[in-house]
């Protein structure tokens, strides 16, 4: 639920609830309003009457005193007004607990208007006498309807006095709900304002705190998983996301730079291996021409390849080369070799033409050939074999070194595989074996792509195992060519 949905929810619903409150209390107050009016109406209705019935004799009065046209119209207005009154005192009839004093009341009204229209029905035939008699008759009659008029007033006010009291009390019990229903209000309103405040500040702190723990370099820091489904949920995923994301960046970093290191060391080792390289490369190519104009060939030859063999290793390398460069580099160092040990090392090299475009580090398969001399067969008089497999298969190029020496122990295995350092005495050709598997990996991205198979006296298999891109073949460039 979003933070939005959240507060269109909610807020509505306590206003809602407050709404719902004051409306039953409302209700609550409207029948006591209602009783208290008919009530008062009663009340009312009862002085009117009396007043009406005065207003009328007092009009009688004066027109008998008096009698002309305008005042014989007034009290016929004030007879009618009379009878109005009569009609709506009747109408208390229904549901009354005072029906016979209303029934009385109402005829009593009727006896004072009968009496009212004699009193000018005998004015208007000059019989004053009887005119007067009924105007006494009417006075004594309104006085009765004085009396009970007060009668009612009376029963009115003690049948409404229970009602009364329970207004009172209705009035305090909605004091008490009102104050009530303000409190549980209030504390509501605090409570959703709480909830929500706590559902936007507290993520928001948290990741604060983990954004200012990476800014001080601490990338251990782990953001809250947001399991909310609410914007700020999202937020938090995606923070973690990204610190993730920059883990994986900084670890690829420190690979590369690692990767430079390694370039870095073995140009180094390199150059220290050698005595101004470039002085003996040009004195090598002197010494063999000299070699061939005194008709010494293989000594010609000999030379020849060493200026090969020095000549790529003074190469850059940081820069990779193809299979096919390093099989050139090691059948150059394995006639050096074989001048040494002549018929003593037998070597054979079998290589799939598809495969040898696979772009690799430089100096990699040499100093494995050159380990092989070194420390499988160099004790070894006759019947020496090392053997350069190099296979090509859908999705992998496997190369594949094996010789029949002395082989190592499982201790010296494991150590090769860790890419743990092996004894200086056992790295004759300045390049360390762990170097090369470890290029070969960062090289790759992909871990371990080497196996070591080696036990003593049985000899050793080694196996590089790398991916097969075709986006990275190119055109065949011999390293020689190259600018």
């Amino acid at each position: 639920m979003t933070i939005r949905t959240k507060l269109l929810l909610f807020i509505p619903l306590l206003v809602l609830l407050s709404n719902s409150v004051s409306f039953f209390l409302f209700q609550s107050g409207q029948g006591i309003r209602e009783s208290y009016d008919v009530m008062m109406s009663r009340l009312l209705l009862y002085n009117q009457t009396v007043h009406t019935v005065e207003g009328t004799l007092e009009t009688l009065n004066s027109y008998l005193v008096n009698p002309d046209t305008t005042r014989l119209r007034q009290v016929e207005s004030a007879l009618a007004a009379l009878s109005q009154q009569q009609s709506k005192v009747a109408e208390l009839y229904d549901g009354s607990r005072q029906r016979p004093a209303l029934v009385e009341y109402v005829r009593m009204m009727e006896t004072i208007r009968e009496q009212g229209n004699a009193s000018v029905q005998a004015s208007g035939l000059s019989r004053q006498r009887e005119a007067l008699a009924s105007y006494e008759d009417a006075e004594r009659t309104g006085g009765f309807i004085q009396e009970q008029e007060q009668h009612l007033v009376d029963v009115e006010l003690a049948s409404y006095e229970p009602v009364y009291q329970l207004i009172q009390h209705e009035a305090h019990r909605m004091d008490r709900l009102a104050a009530a229903v303000f409190v549980v209000n209030t504390l509501l309103g605090l409570a959703l304002a709480v909830w929500i405040s706590r559902s936007v500040t507290v993520p928001v702190s948290h990741l604060v705190g983990v954004a200012a723990q990476i800014a001080k370099g601490n990338l251990n820091v782990e953001p809250e998983s947001g399991t909310s489904k609410d914007e700020l949920g999202i937020l938090a995923r995606a923070f973690r996301h990204m610190l993730s994301d920059l883990k994986t960046f900084i670890d690829k970093d420190k690979e590369l730079l690692e990767k430079d290191k390694l370039v870095k060391e073995l140009e180094l080792k390199t150059l220290q291996s050698q005595i101004n390289p470039h002085f003996l490369f040009n004195s090598l190519n002197v010494l063999s021409k000299l070699a061939l104009l005194e008709g010494a060939l293989k000594t010609s030859d000999l030379i020849v390849s060493m200026s090969r063999l020095f000549r790529y290793n003074l190469r850059k390398l940081d820069k990779p080369v193809t299979l096919r460069d390093e099989l050139n580099h090691v059948q150059t160092y394995i006639a050096i070799q074989q001048t040494r040990f002549v018929d003593q090392v037998h070597v054979e090299i079998s290589a799939d033409e598809s495969a040898l475009g696979l772009p690799m580090p430089a100096l990699t398969l040499q100093p494995l050939v050159e380990n092989a001399y070194v420390h499988g067969i160099s004790g070894m008089e006759r019947d020496a074999h090392i053997r350069l497999d190099i296979a090509r298969e859908p999705e992998h190029v496997t190369i594949t070194i094996t010789d029949n020496g002395q082989g190592m122990d499982e201790e010296t295995r494991q150590s090769l595989l860790r890419l743990e350092e092996v004894s200086a005495k056992k790295e004759s050709s300045g390049i360390g074996t762990r170097n090369v598997f470890k290029r070969m990996e960062l090289f790759y991205g992909c871990p371990q792509p080497v196996t070591i198979e080696s036990e003593p006296g049985k000899g050793t298999k080694i196996t590089i195992r790398v991916p097969w891109r075709k986006e990275d073949l190119g055109d065949y460039v011999p390293i020689d060519d190259r600018r």
